[in-house]
């Protein structure tokens, strides 16, 4: 039977170990809390400032495509274009920069040599450090002309479609939705290509040797095992890269041209979308009611930030991960 002085270091050691899990459980907990707490507040400082310029808006706040809130006694504001640029753009860089980033981070993980891939993806990983300014200023100085003419093309020959159809802006001048998504893409490359490249790389060894040694060729084993091992991060990159395509302001406040009418759910409108037209009017934030409207609108975007993440979640299966 062991002595009570023996077991006296046992105890003191469980007790520690004790206190110390308590500690760090806590600490974490906390942590996330702080997370939930500070999102929670965020949501809860817009509401309250919104709902009084909502209360006195004239117009809905949902279909009107006006934005005037320069008298406090007479405003009319509705969200119908900001929504419908926003959305048009963002969705336009995510189909654009998915096939390319998860094609980049294929070659760069299944087919490059490691003496080529690590200074390419240092090269594509150095697009993200670029500034959205220069971002702006190359899309409205070089990109928009350069992509004038294939707008025009795409017009004509579908113009039958909704999305290619004459929009309010002119299509020679380049500051339309179509622009602005391109750039968009190239701003959001970089996320998504370095999240799937992480993701790839995680594939099971055993995996894809047990699929080479059946005999399946070098894009059998990337369609039938990296692919679908890498599926969640993939969908988990492209909604961060949708998130940044959603919430940018800089370049796509330079590119866009503004129009005097109301959009046509086409690629070739022009306007501004959420962050743009609070960027724009920030200068102007000096009285309640008016900001109160442009908070409102932001509300919408942070709304619609979780949504995008919630339906990442549904779309991976509820194993979202990066």
């Amino acid at each position: 039977m062991p002595s009570e002085s023996s077991t006296e270091p046992e105890q003191r050691g469980r007790a520690h170990s004790a206190r110390a899990e308590f500690f760090f459980r806590s600490l974490a907990t906390a942590a996330g809390a702080t997370i939930v707490a500070a999102i929670a507040l965020i949501a809860l400082f817009l509401l309250i400032r919104a709902v009084p310029s909502l209360a006195a808006n004239k117009a809905n706040f949902f279909t009107s495509a006006e934005f005037n809130v320069t008298n406090a006694d007479d405003m009319h504001f509705g969200i119908r274009d900001l929504f419908m640029v926003t959305v048009l753009s963002s969705i336009l860089a995510l189909v654009i920069a998915v096939p390319l980033g998860v094609g980049i981070a294929l070659f760069l993980t299944q087919y490059a040599p490691k003496v080529l891939a690590r200074p390419f993806a240092a090269v594509v990983d150095l697009l993200a450090a670029v500034p959205s300014i220069v971002f702006g200023l190359w899309g409205f100085l070089v990109l928009a002309q350069k992509l004038a003419p294939f707008q025009q093309f795409l017009n004509d020959n579908l113009g039958w479609f909704f999305l290619f159809k004459t929009g309010n802006v002119s299509i020679s001048g380049g500051g339309t939705i179509f622009t602005a998504g391109v750039v968009l893409a190239v701003m959001i490359l970089p996320i998504i290509t370095s999240v799937s490249r992480e993701v790839f790389n995680l594939t099971p060894r055993a995996h894809i040797e047990a699929a080479q040694a059946l005999g399946a060729t070098k894009w059998e084993v990337v369609r039938m095992t990296v692919l679908p091992y890498g599926r969640s991060g993939v969908i988990a990159g492209s909604m961060l890269g949708l998130g940044r395509a959603l919430g940018e302001t800089i370049a796509v406040l330079v590119v866009l041209r503004t129009a005097a009418s109301p959009g046509h759910w086409s690629l070739f409108d022009g306007g501004y979308t959420f962050a743009s037209k609070i960027a724009s009017a920030a200068s102007e934030f000096s009285q309640a009611l008016p900001t109160g409207a442009y908070i409102a609108a932001g509300f919408v975007l942070f709304a619609l930030t979780f949504v995008v993440n919630a339906l990442a979640r549904v779309a991976a299966g509820g194993k979202v991960n990066g």
